[in-house]
């Protein structure tokens, strides 16, 4: 399954953990992409020097702009599946086997690595608002250890992915309207070995990323795929 799967880690000032985290994938033999979301510090220079490939992006685009460059470059390779990590050390890279084949045995196009207990009493009370908001069925939306099939691949590489901002619930709602079948995997996950969540990191991020999700969970999208462009 190697050859086809590649493992996309978006990274942004991650220096202090992205070593650990790519050299336990590169071991296992891995192909690992590292899209460099426009650091100030020597993540992508270290993220090279352990084996992986880097995409340095000019420009900060975030967790979820930063994930979606490595779709589509993993689109344009004609990649079979992707799967999506942090580069902070809280997805464990010895539970991928487990997480690849629980994925294959299921008819799943988007496998999601849940942990649920990770979660504070406000992201819980935030999850379930989502879940009644958008009638998502996944508990851990906010987990971005995630496996993309072929067709989510291709869909997440259209011009419309761009409109998210995150990776967790407008995602999920465009990948569900679209047609696609969801799923959760339990995982085990670790907390953060360094630096500070992006969304998390502040009130001010946390009141935007809310009132964005609310938005995005209101707004009745046309994702036909007929209507598109493929990027």
């Amino acid at each position: 399954m190697s050859h086809q799967l590649l493992i996309a880690i978006p990274a942004h000032n991650e220096s202090e953990s992205v070593a650990q985290v790519v050299s336990s994938l590169i071991t296992q033999h891995y192909e690992v992409l590292v899209v460099d979301d426009a650091s100030t510090d020597d993540t992508a220079r270290i993220a090279r020097e352990k084996g992986a490939k880097v995409m340095s992006l000019v420009n900060n685009l975030g967790a979820w702009g930063a994930t979606q460059a490595g779709l589509r470059y993993a689109n344009r390779k004609s990649y079979s599946l992707v799967l999506t990590m942090d580069a902070d050390g809280q997805h464990l890279p010895n539970s991928i086997p487990d997480f690849l084949a629980e994925h294959g045995e299921s008819k799943l196009d988007v496998s999601i690595g849940a942990y649920p207990e990770r979660g504070s009493s406000a992201r819980k009370i935030a999850w379930h608002f989502f879940r009644r908001l958008s009638r998502l069925t996944i508990v851990d939306l906010t987990s971005g250890l995630r496996i993309y099939n072929r067709h989510a691949i291709e869909l997440l590489s259209l011009p419309a992915a761009s409109l998210m901002d995150y990776q967790d619930v407008g995602v999920l709602i465009m990948l569900n309207r679209s047609g696609l079948a969801l799923g959760e995997v339990p995982v085990k996950m670790e907390k953060r070995s360094a630096g500070k969540s992006r969304i998390f990191g502040s009130w001010w991020s946390v009141f935007f990323y809310m009132l964005h999700t609310t938005i995005l969970c209101l707004i009745k999208f046309n994702f036909s795929k007929k209507r598109q462009n493929a990027y």
